[in-house]
């Protein structure tokens, strides 16, 4: 009897990750190297097992059952999409013991590429097992949350129209080529936004909430943005021409685009959007609803390896 207790004690202590993927994302890179990724965590004291997304919202019931079981890691590998359903399944609960990891097998991977975390799995599966947790900051919208962008405006429409089957042949590519195909469509918006410092009301191409520095591939577009603040950095596009916008584009590849007068930037923990007619919101490149919403952050709410 004794030694059957120690068994089941040793059993309780071992550590346990769970491993939530996407098998459609990106490339299906993580079908190949998941063996290989459940063996690596094994080597390093995991007992670890994994769960393959069968549809919208599979990912967050995955994560929430993961933190009721008391796993001490959670891993999102997939695209952003697959981090965002992750963290909406962790974020709110009153027991967040568990740390998250990341394996971007995306297609842009925009808060892998702020974390500057390797494109490889296999190389981003040993940063979780090197690395520290931090605690960063998650954003909610209204009842929902994100870790990396949220925002409105036609041009955020590009993320989330671009055929899944694009994504997987010819990755971020993909997303180019669509919003060349959207630019001579776009039109401002009417957008109030309320802070606790004031109100904006603005014809808006754009309106970003950014919790990264990283956002669509630009990889300086929120320059002074930082995880653990609690604070938002926010990036309105005024109304402009579309030889404007392409200019600014080229600027924001390079961080040079924040002093210029088509943009506002600037930061705070609470915003409040309204609009007057209907203004789709996108939530970490997926469609999150639409207009009015209240955005508040959570401060570091979670824990991060990297």
């Amino acid at each position: 009897m004794m030694i059957l207790l120690e068994n089941l004690k040793v059993v309780r202590l071992m550590k346990r990750a769970r491993v939530i993927y996407n098998p459609t994302s990106g490339r299906e890179e993580m079908k190949r190297h998941l063996p290989d990724i459940l063996m690596k965590l094994e080597e390093v004291g995991y007992e670890a097992s994994a769960h393959a997304t069968r549809g919208e919202g599979d990912a967050s019931r995955a994560a929430s059952e993961a933190l009721d079981r008391d796993f001490d890691l959670i891993v999102a590998a997939g695209g952003d999409g697959t981090l965002n359903e992750v963290v909406n399944g962790m974020a709110g609960k009153r027991k967040r013991t568990a740390a998250l990891g990341i394996l971007p097998a995306g297609t842009t991977n925009d808060f892998a590429r702020s974390l500057g975390l390797p494109r490889s799995v296999l190389k981003a599966c040993d940063r979780i097992i090197n690395g520290t947790p931090h605690p960063v900051d998650v954003g909610k919208i209204n009842d929902r949350y994100f870790i990396n962008i949220a925002g409105g405006g036609t041009l955020t429409e590009v993320t989330y129209s671009v055929p899944s089957k694009w994504k997987t042949m010819i990755g971020q590519l993909a997303y180019y080529v669509k919003g060349i195909e959207k630019l001579p469509f776009l039109k401002p918006s009417r957008v109030r936004l309320e802070t606790r410092n004031g109100v904006i009301e603005e014809e808006m191409m754009l309106f970003l909430i950014a919790n990264s520095n990283s956002v669509g591939g630009f990889e300086k577009l929120a320059p002074s943005a930082d995880l653990s603040d609690g604070l938002f950095d926010v990036i309105v596009l005024k109304k402009t021409t579309i030889p404007e916008l392409v200019r600014l584009a080229r600027h924001a590849l390079k961080g040079d685009h924040v002093d210029d007068p088509h943009i506002l930037y600037f930061q705070t923990d609470y915003l409040k959007a309204t609009s007057e007619g209907e203004v789709l919101l996108n939530l970490d490149g997926e469609l999150g609803g639409t207009l009015p919403c209240t955005f508040r952050v959570l401060p570091r709410h979670i824990k991060l390896i990297y």
